[in-house]
């Protein structure tokens, strides 16, 4: 982030949000790229996470002509004001029950092969560090099509360019990636979808 950038701003982000609200404050909104899935929860998300992820969209590295339309044109300040927003929206709103939190014996060992609590911490909810996402209770079919996509990285068109990411989902057949996914979404989360009204300047 550049110098100048002062820290996130959540009120600032009031009049900088309304691109953001039309598919992530809508509950079960869907996107139809690279293939249908719920767009994911945002709200509750680290905001540091939030900026890597605009900033990966505005250069290319996360391939995805809707969201890399709506980042490109976003200066470093607004990235930042962004996620204080979405940081912040939602907080006064109890954590979101699981509907799971033992894995099984297979599940474990998924989770002890790609070492996953390893950078995204505790019930995959504490990230160890505020650039990794919280993954816990994240959309199911959004979850397999952010983990499938680091398994393109030479495709103009689709696909994500994180060589740590990369190299770990490429441990995984697509088979196991989607039984992640599935235990993942079921764990107690702090991400929600919030539902916005549309601000005014």
């Amino acid at each position: 982030m550049a110098q100048d950038t002062k820290p996130g701003d959540a009120a600032a982000a009031k009049s900088k949000v309304a691109m953001c609200i039309g598919c992530h404050g809508i509950i079960g909104y869907q996107a139809s790229f690279p293939e249908v899935h719920k767009v994911p929860m945002i709200s509750g998300q680290n905001a540091k996470y939030i900026a890597a992820a605009l900033t990966a969209y505005r250069k290319g590295e996360r391939k995805h002509p809707t969201m890399k339309g709506i980042a490109a044109p976003l200066s470093d300040q607004d990235i930042a004001d962004l996620g204080a927003f979405y940081e912040a929206s939602g907080k006064d709103t109890p954590q979101r029950p699981g509907k799971n939190s033992t894995p099984n014996t297979d599940i474990q060992a998924l989770l002890t092969k790609g070492n996953c609590a390893a950078c995204h911490g505790e019930g995959l909810n504490k990230p160890i560090d505020p650039s990794y996402p919280k993954l816990a209770g994240q959309h199911a079919d959004y979850l397999y099509v952010a983990l499938k996509a680091y398994h393109t990285s030479d495709n103009p068109n689709i696909g994500r360019n994180n060589p740590i990411m990369g190299a770990q989902a490429k441990l995984f057949t697509l088979a196991e990636l989607k039984v992640l996914s599935n235990y993942i979404s079921t764990l107690p989360s702090d991400l929600r979808t919030v539902p916005q009204p549309k601000f005014k300047k």
